[in-house]
């Protein structure tokens, strides 16, 4: 099969739908990653209290619950990035497998197609699972720079070093959480990449109604209005 005949396996309709796939994976991230001045995203806002956290830590004594949290992110990240190979490796076996997928999909009355079709729709779902991946795998390691970091801070609060080596911790805890959140979103898009199987119109449905949940959980959740209540000795209960 020639470069040529593999092009005319997808119509314009399925290209099109990957592309508002991949648009709105790149938009939604952008999106949260560089939110509107006067409405910040829960990414944003949770920044900041690691900033919070970083300070407190300095005057925290002993700092167990500050090392305990470190490792209970670690742990989370292990799980997802454990998670995400696993999900690679069943993909992987079930491109050599395509015969089995293309049975289900004429019982599913979803059309027979050539394996070619089956396999990139399978390689679609890879790649962001993969990134996923990576990413889950770097904020590991970013969330052991952060606690080597803490450890370096001294214990003495009047130290001149104390502060600057607390700032450093939290810029790597909120690039490390900045990885994290990234692994996820590309999970999630895993996810309504699988809708492809259904059709492009499947695809694009799911591409938007996942930015959708994805907006609404960063910008419009009962979390973010949580984050936005000032302390109730600030005499204000009401989100900014």
């Amino acid at each position: 099969m020639t470069l040529t005949d593999r092009i005319l396996v997808f119509s314009i309709l399925d290209y099109s739908a990957v592309a508002v796939l991949i648009c709105c994976w790149i938009w939604i991230g952008w999106r949260i990653e560089h939110p509107a001045p006067g409405k910040p995203s829960v990414s944003a806002l949770m920044a900041e209290f690691r900033r919070d956290w970083m300070r407190q830590m300095v005057t925290r004594q002993p700092r167990v619950f500050d090392a305990q949290l470190v490792s209970i992110m670690r742990q989370g990240t292990s799980f997802f990035a454990s998670t995400a190979v696993i999900a690679v490796g069943g993909g992987l076996a079930l491109i050599g497998n395509t015969d089995r997928l293309a049975g289900v999909a004429d019982d599913l009355a979803l059309g027979a197609a050539p394996a070619l079709v089956w396999e990139i729709k399978i390689l679609i779902v890879l790649l962001f699972l993969s990134n996923a991946f990576l990413k889950f795998v770097w904020a590991n390691r970013l969330f052991g720079y952060c606690a080597v970091l803490m450890a370096a801070v001294p214990n003495d609060p009047e130290d001149p070093r104390c502060f600057p080596r607390a700032s450093q911790a939290a810029d790597i805890n909120i690039t490390a959480a900045r990885s994290f959140n990234k692994g996820l979103r590309a999970t999630y898009f895993a996810l309504a990449s699988v809708a492809w199987f259904a059709g492009p119109l499947a695809l694009v449905a799911a591409a938007v109604v996942t930015t959708v949940i994805l907006y609404r959980r960063e910008f419009a959740s009962h979390s973010r209005e949580v984050m936005l209540r000032l302390p109730a000795d600030s005499g204000s209960h009401t989100p900014s």
